[in-house]
């Protein structure tokens, strides 16, 4: 008679061993934060270089939205088969096998001149963008006890919106103009080294260890993909996409417009300068006070301002739904989203002296729920299959902004490149939101399951 072994227990993880593993989580999901803002902040030169500088504008935006989507479409796809490799290789290997598939595709950006393929290399770039999620939200989750995820969380939530302020600053320093947009995707390469270093030297999850040790002994044998997709995890990963959606549409589909928002009236004060006689100008010039003046360095700034709300918001993320509760703390941050982004969208604009303010305010209100999402969702489901679940919770949200995102593109065409009208329609995603969260069972918060 056959008897399987019993499985054998890991060796814990040292103190700075889970450091080590945070930190490469954190640097991760950070540089994944500076590959998700990248085309966003360069899409209008890049595409007029690309394109020709007679492209109309129309034409600029339809482009944007299309690399939108190919983000979108791209970590949808990335979270679902990394997050499987993830409970199939391990969450490490998986992770440091994401950074570099981000890197080498974002690489080969560089060298590119067609739209064409350079929408097809994004979206394969975002492949590994996608897969990095779910396995270092596993990692972190499962490496430290569960009165620390509340912060740890946060902090893992602030890394993606500290990628947006770096390249941010790096732009704001840099200008990036027609003649130089490309070394932004150099920028958006270097992460290369650190997959070669996580590979290298990060430790795997043993909760994840303990858990293919079980599976070996023969006490469990299923997919983790079949698994999150029937019964009784099917509904978990159901409330899963549902939650995950709704800041992911937020923030692609609404949010993110303040940047080419910015850049689009960049450029229609610098045609209307550029129109006008000396002499007029001088008589406008009343009327532009208290309106501020744009310049190439303003989209920078703008992704500044509202990353650096960002970066706040999701650090408080998880504390606030530790204090208020899962279901009450998702409420209020939809909330306060669904205020911001209307009184912005209906009562400002780029100009405006207000604007960088709310565009911060925007970013914290409206990224608190990043700091919520890695507290929740892990939660979600048992260690065997956390990755997977966790990455078609967060990432099958994508597919839904990438629909949206194609959708306002439409919209901004029928508004006659109005994009505050957009923004107004594409805040309403909060609402939906704030009747979401209430499908959440009071019974299935607050710790991780083996």
């Amino acid at each position: 008679m056959n008897v399987s072994a019993p499985p054998v227990s890991p060796t814990p993880l040292t103190r700075s061993q889970r450091f080590g593993l945070l930190a490469a989580a954190f640097l991760s999901w950070m540089f994944s934060g500076l590959g998700i803002s990248l085309f966003i902040l360069i899409h209008r030169q890049m595409t007029l270089g690309l394109l020709g500088i007679d492209t109309p504008e129309q034409t600029v935006t339809r482009w944007f939205t299309w690399y939108q989507a190919a983000f979108l479409f791209g970590a949808a796809v990335g979270g679902w088969l990394f997050g499987w490799l993830g409970d199939r290789i391990g969450r490490t290997k998986s992770m440091g096998l994401s950074v570099l598939c981000s890197a080498i595709f974002t690489f080969g950006c560089y060298f590119n001149s067609s739209a064409e393929v350079m929408l097809l290399l994004r979206f394969l770039a975002c492949l590994g963008i996608g897969g990095v999620w779910p396995n270092a939200v596993a990692l972190v989750a499962e490496a430290w006890p569960d009165g620390s995820r509340p912060f740890l969380a946060g902090l893992l939530g602030a890394a993606a919106n500290v990628g947006f302020v770096l390249l941010g600053v790096i732009g704001y320093c840099y200008p990036i103009t027609q003649e130089a947009w490309r070394w932004t995707l150099l920028v958006g390469a270097s992460p290369a080294l650190l997959g070669v270093l996580v590979l290298w030297l990060v430790p795997e999850s043993t909760r994840w260890l303990t858990s293919r040790s079980v599976i070996r002994s023969g006490a469990a044998n299923e997919s983790p993909l079949r698994e999150v997709l029937r019964p009784p995890l099917l509904s978990r990963t159901l409330l899963g996409i549902a939650l995950g959606a709704i800041p992911v549409v937020g923030s692609a589909a609404n949010a993110n417009w303040l940047v080419p928002w910015t850049d689009h009236v960049m450029q229609q004060q610098v045609r209307a300068a550029a129109a006008d006689p000396p002499s007029k100008q001088s008589r406008n010039a009343a009327t532009l006070t208290p309106k501020k003046q744009l310049d190439a360095r303003s989209k920078a700034e703008t992704q500044i301002t509202r990353s650096g709300g960002a970066v706040f918001g999701s650090l408080l993320g998880g504390i606030i739904a530790s204090l208020l509760g899962r279901r009450v703390s998702y409420f209020l941050i939809s909330l306060g989203s669904l205020i911001v982004s209307t009184y912005i969208f209906g009562s400002l604009d780029p100009l405006h002296p207000q604007f960088q303010k709310f565009a911060f305010v925007l970013g914290f209100v409206g990224t608190t729920y990043f700091g919520w999402l890695p507290l929740f969702l892990p939660e979600l489901f048992p260690t065997r299959v956390r990755s997977t679940g966790s990455g078609i919770s967060f990432n099958t949200g994508r597919i839904v902004s990438a629909i949206v995102v194609l959708s306002a593109g439409v919209l901004l065409d029928q508004f006659g490149g109005d994009y505050s009208r957009v923004g107004l329609w594409t805040g309403m995603i909060y609402a939906v939101g704030m009747l979401v969260v209430w499908f959440v069972p009071r019974q299935m918060v607050g710790r991780l399951e083996d």
